[in-house]
């Protein structure tokens, strides 16, 4: 594996849940991590966790022409991580269209824009997080399952275009994050002791989980245009 000691690390979505846990998992292995949001409070609130060492941004990838900017005014990075979008969930014909472009918007189009300005050291990499809805789709889930196989996809071409910087996906299944936040206690509980039985791995994952395999791509230097699933068995059982 690659030692991650001085390597510079740019996490989009760093400011929680997946992001945040990768980012410190980055620090605590000797990366320069700069963690990106468009929020700047909770930039702030993040670094507190980092330490004073990790840098912020103000990123909205939504703005191709700030996504531009960011990039010509930094110097290449090692590693870069995409963990940042919002999408909405429902039957497609419920789901309003304008949601769903917005969707695609967020998470895909987001995803493009850093593939196409970026700047990278020779060797460096690029990562997604995607979700396993990719393979195993849900009735009332079908577009985010559509936007996880084209964000897949995406990386496995870019794999081949950026070469040899080295592009791969980390597919998660139901992950314990702020992204379920606005549910009650007791409704998040139950949502997550339902899902806990009916998985292989008996348990939902945290974000730790996920920046684990954040970092194994990251320093696996034979790695490229590779999903790693990290669902507790979600695709299979």
């Amino acid at each position: 594996m690659q030692s991650l000691a001085n390597k510079r690390v740019l996490v989009v979505g760093g400011s929680s849940g997946i992001g945040l846990a990768t980012a410190i998992a980055a620090s605590e292995a000797g990366a320069a991590v700069t963690i990106a949001s468009r929020s700047s409070e909770k930039l702030e609130a993040a670094r507190a966790k980092l330490g004073a060492n990790a840098a912020t941004a103000v990123l909205d990838t939504g703005d191709d022409a700030a996504v531009s900017s960011f990039f010509s005014g930094n110097e290449p990075w090692d590693h870069i991580l995409v963990s940042a979008s919002q999408t909405a969930s429902g039957p497609v014909r419920a789901l309003a269209l304008a949601d769903a472009k917005a969707s695609m918007e967020s998470k895909f189009w987001g995803a493009y824009r850093i593939a196409r300005h970026a700047k990278f050291e020779e060797r460096g990499s690029l990562t997604f997080i995607s979700g396993f809805l990719a393979v195993r789709p849900s009735a009332s889930s079908v577009l985010q399952g559509a936007i996880n196989a084209a964000v897949e996809s995406l990386a496995r071409g870019l794999a081949l275009e950026l070469a040899p910087v080295r592009v791969n996906t980390v597919s998660p299944g139901l992950i314990d994050t702020p992204l379920w936040g606005k549910m009650s206690e007791d409704a998040r509980s139950a949502m997550f002791t339902r899902a806990s039985a009916s998985l292989p791995a008996r348990t939902v994952g945290t974000p730790d989980d996920v920046a684990n395999a954040v970092m194994f791509l990251m320093t696996t230097s034979f790695a490229t245009g590779s999903t790693v699933r990290v669902d507790g068995g979600g695709a299979i059982g």
